[in-house]
This record gives structure tokens, sequence and C-alpha cells, in this order.
């Protein structure tokens, strides 16, 4: 089983996540660019049940963040778990995104992703 941990910049919110994710994307939506102060969000999926915190969390229309240093961490839904593959404490490199969502407000000088799903808006099915 792999175990993912991660956690806020100051510290005090930390998470786990178990075995692999659902599904890993990048937005380019107005949200995600606003809330990451960058030109896109990268993040994976997990089922719900595979995903457990400590510390207190503050939320904004959904979105998980430390009232503390202000990081964004996780969007924690019925079934799944959306975490900010930024949070993580390694470097991530073995989650690749599948897919591009918002694609029609990705900034001019960023390519595609070659050979991954592209959707205009919201993914779809």
């Amino acid at each position: 089983m792999i175990i993912r941990s991660g956690g806020c910049l100051c510290g005090a919110v930390r998470y786990t996540v178990n075995d692999a994710p659902l599904r890993v994307g990048v937005c380019h939506c107005a949200d995600c660019r606003k809330e990451s102060g960058s030109a896109f969000v990268t993040f994976a999926v997990w089922p719900r049940h595979a995903f457990s915190h400590t510390g207190d969390v503050k939320h904004f229309n959904g979105r998980g963040f430390c009232p503390d240093c202000g990081s964004r961490l996780f969007n924690v839904e019925e079934e799944t778990v959306e975490v900010r593959v930024g949070s993580l404490d390694m470097a991530p490199t073995d989650l690749e995104p599948t897919y591009e969502l918002w694609t029609k407000r990705r900034e001019g000088w960023l390519e595609p992703l070659p050979g991954k799903d592209q959707f205009v808006e919201d993914r779809t099915g």
C-alpha cells in the first residue's frame, strides 16, 4: 500500500492519502488560478475513505486551507477528496496528469499536455 503524506506550509495541518489516486488532472479555471496565485493547479483525487487529516482546517466554497498560513490543501466531498499535489511532502514524480480542465483559460504560452485528454470546461463522465 502506498501512503502519501502532506500538509500546509506552517505544519499545523497534516494529511495522508492511501493507495493510488483515482485520477490526476490540471485545471486552468478562474477559481483555481485565483486560489493558487498561479496559471493552473495540479490535483489528484482519492476515495474519501483513503484520506485522513489532523489540525484545524477552514473552508471557503468547499476549499480547505490552513487558517494560520493560508496554504490551500484539499477539497473534501462526500465520496472523494481532491488534494493539491503541491502540498504533498515528497515530489510526486509518479503522479502524472491524464487530463486538463478549462483549457479555454489556459495561458497562450503554455502548451497542452501531449497525449492527455483536454476539456474546454469541466470534465464530463
